[in-house]
């Protein structure tokens, strides 16, 4: 088996364990168990439990259905516009690119994390979750996104690549289809929308630990459900104090490693030969 189809399942079985777990989650956790009190996963499989006899799968499950479908619509976003500010590159308008580049400026000169947090902020109690703030991070992406793909169809010859191919008869469909987005732009395209595909999930669990931190209301998901910066919170006391939870945070730390993993994965699944 090839490098490159080694990737490919990797990314595509990491992808589908997150899915299964986002599906599988229940509306709420467990309850109570005290005789199973920071249970080690031996004890109670396959991960354990928290101070309160609760299975920390329920944790691992709930947390992938808060991230699921943000962080993916979020990639998909910063995909399609990547793909956008390629084909307009091809188009040869020298003012749409002069757009994009300045677009690509300002936008990088905002802080992120400020501007999801005042968004976060802004919008109303009932309306908040981790989707409009999984938008907005993908806005903010677009524009380089789109700058890194304009860079790679003009190394590829942008509208001169274009108009060699119609006068050898190609359709468009095909050109801009199969020749410049397939062979040209897949690995750009795939690999920005993985990397901010993973950014979100980090941001949520970012968000989330701030939340129960300053024992604020959570900004990204309802109080009924649990983070993975939940387990991060359970378990990091083990560092400094003997209370049991350190397997709540590697768990929760190879919940991290996962997603960067699949990140990763997709990225040289999709690199060019």
């Amino acid at each position: 088996m090839s490098l490159r189809k080694l990737w490919t399942l990797l990314a595509a079985c990491c992808l589908a364990l997150c899915v299964s777990w986002a599906f599988t989650a229940p509306e709420h956790l467990p309850p109570m168990n005290l005789p199973l009190a920071l249970a080690l996963p031996g004890e109670l499989p396959p991960f354990g439990a928290d101070e309160r006899g609760r299975s920390l799968y329920a944790y691992v499950t709930q947390g992938a259905r808060v991230i699921a479908v943000p962080a993916v619509v979020a990639g998909a976003l910063v995909s399609f516009m990547a793909v956008l500010g390629g084909l307009l590159t091809c188009l040869g308008s020298a003012k749409v690119n002069g757009w994009i580049q300045a677009a690509s400026e300002v936008v990088g000169a905002l802080p992120r994390m400020v501007v999801v947090l005042v968004v976060a902020l802004v919008l109303p109690q009932e309306s908040r979750g981790l989707m409009p703030l999984a938008i907005a991070w993908a806005l903010l992406a677009s524009p380089g996104a789109m700058d890194e793909a304009g860079s790679v169809a003009e190394r590829l010859g942008g509208a001169r690549f274009v108009e060699a191919l119609r006068a050898h008869g190609y359709t468009a469909v095909r050109i801009f289809g199969i020749h410049v987005v397939w062979h040209n732009l897949r690995p750009v395209v795939v690999r920005q929308g993985a990397e901010v595909t993973m950014q979100v999930v980090f941001l949520e669990i970012a968000l989330s630990y701030l939340a129960l931190a300053e024992n604020y209301p959570s900004f990204t998901h309802g109080d009924n459900l649990r983070s993975w910066a939940d387990l991060l919170k359970l378990g990091y006391p083990s560092l400094i104090f003997d209370v049991g939870t350190l397997h709540a945070l590697i768990l929760g730390l190879g919940l991290v490693g996962l997603v960067a993993l699949m990140a990763q994965a997709i990225g040289q699944a999709a690199k060019a030969r």
